[in-house]
């Protein structure tokens, strides 16, 4: 190879260092955003509260149980999944309560506030432009922030269910599970199928999370774009319950999140949470594409 031909790092004479690719660069990145944000005192305490709603209402239906009424119902109907009848017999369905009673509000707001704050708490800090001058690009940090609110997905849903389970295995008896559909299986399989749950509810929340990184690049504010995620959440949780407008309820983001119910069946019903999955889907490509449109023509002055 001739010096003409050879890189700019082997010419003689050069001290130039070698260029990091923008793929390693990005990578370096994603690394130190999941870390930033789960060493922030705000991610911390949005998961303790998260771990600290199993122990709450595993404490409830004790004390309940203690005083000899009834922990719940015979059977779940239209407004979600009935779980908590069965806690008493088995712990384990506390993971399964837990999720049913933080994924309305409690779990969606966290993502929120993570995604909300995305980019907008960036360029409110005045760091956005800084992360911009890099080799990776504006595509790649949106990427980037959409990957790490992902992850944030799925280990705040991690903790509720394994903060369940702990609390479960203290407080109730541990061993076969019967499912809804009256099958019984293996302590070990009803794990299993309580790690399962957890990922398709934390799928469940892409489609959430793509519109509060769409709304964070519209504004400077982190607070602004927090606040309007959790206000569109709550908003569209109530068109949800709404019975006139059943026509729009299928579209709405959080119509099949209780779907995962379906997973403690035999055999396991596939279509509400197809539905689910693929409702994501379309959020996550609709306002995924609304956020990288806005983010690569918008004018980072701060």
């Amino acid at each position: 190879m001739s010096q003409a031909e050879a890189p700019e790092s082997e010419v003689p004479g050069t001290d130039s260092p070698p260029r990091r690719s923008p793929r390693r660069w990005s990578l370096g990145l994603l690394r130190s955003e999941i870390g930033t944000t789960f060493r922030r005192w705000r991610t911390l305490a949005l998961l303790a509260v998260l771990a600290g709603v199993p122990v709450l209402v595993g404490i409830a239906v004790k004390i309940e149980t203690g005083h000899g009424g009834a922990s719940g119902g015979s059977g779940g109907g239209e407004g979600g999944p009935a779980f908590i009848s069965q806690v008493t017999n088995n712990g384990l369905f506390l993971v399964f309560t837990s999720l049913a009673v933080t994924l309305p509000f409690f779990l969606p707001m966290a993502i929120g506030v993570i995604a909300g704050d995305s980019l907008a708490g960036e360029a409110n800090a005045g760091t956005l432009r800084y992360l911009l001058v890099a080799p990776a690009g504006r595509t790649r940090l949106l990427l980037v922030k959409y990957a790490t609110t992902l992850t944030f997905c799925l280990v705040a849903t991690l903790v509720v269910a394994c903060s369940a389970l702990a609390t479960g295995a203290l407080l109730f008896p541990l061993g076969k599970v019967t499912l809804l559909s009256g099958t019984s299986i293996s302590l070990g399989e009803g794990l299993l199928r309580a790690l399962v749950i957890a990922c398709v509810v934390a799928l469940s929340l892409t489609g959430l999370a793509a519109v509060g990184l769409f709304l964070s690049t519209l504004t400077t504010s982190g607070v602004a774009a927090m606040a309007t995620t959790v206000g569109l959440l709550i908003t569209v949780q109530i068109l949800d319950t709404i019975p006139q407008l059943h026509a729009i309820q299928p579209y709405l983001f959080p119509h099949y999140w209780l779907s995962f119910a379906d997973l403690l069946r035999d055999p396991v019903y596939w279509d509400q949470l197809q539905k689910d999955l693929g409702l994501q889907a379309l959020y996550v490509a609709v306002f995924g594409s609304a956020a990288w449109a806005r983010f690569t023509t918008r004018d980072i002055t701060a």
